[in-house]
């Protein structure tokens, strides 16, 4: 059986990437997905608590992290399209002033 704090540094890797990609790059599509990477580590943790306590709540939290994350995803996807549409781009800096 592979030990618990693989999974946790597993975890923290992937987290660790999530922030970096947000927090270095500048475009809205790289920003979107670190964020859905943050979530999968937290989605790494619970399975793996759960399943190391021998207790389902960490699993059926889990689903409803990913509800919502693909709810998420949805409506963050067509706000991001939305503005490609209208400013024709998806750099950060040029999407500051949100004035119509």
């Amino acid at each position: 059986m592979v030990p618990m704090h693989w999974y946790i540094w597993l975890s923290a890797a992937v987290f660790a990437m999530g922030v970096y990609g947000f927090l270095s790059r500048r475009n809205v599509i790289i920003m979107f997905m670190s964020i859905e990477l943050m979530l999968n580590a937290v989605n790494i943790n619970l399975v793996a608590m759960s399943h190391y306590m021998q207790d389902l709540t960490g699993q059926v939290l889990t689903f409803f992290v990913i509800t919502v994350a693909a709810a998420e995803a949805a409506v963050g996807l067509a706000i991001i399209i939305a503005l490609f549409r209208n400013r024709e781009t998806t750099h950060v800096d040029d999407l500051r002033e949100l004035k119509g």
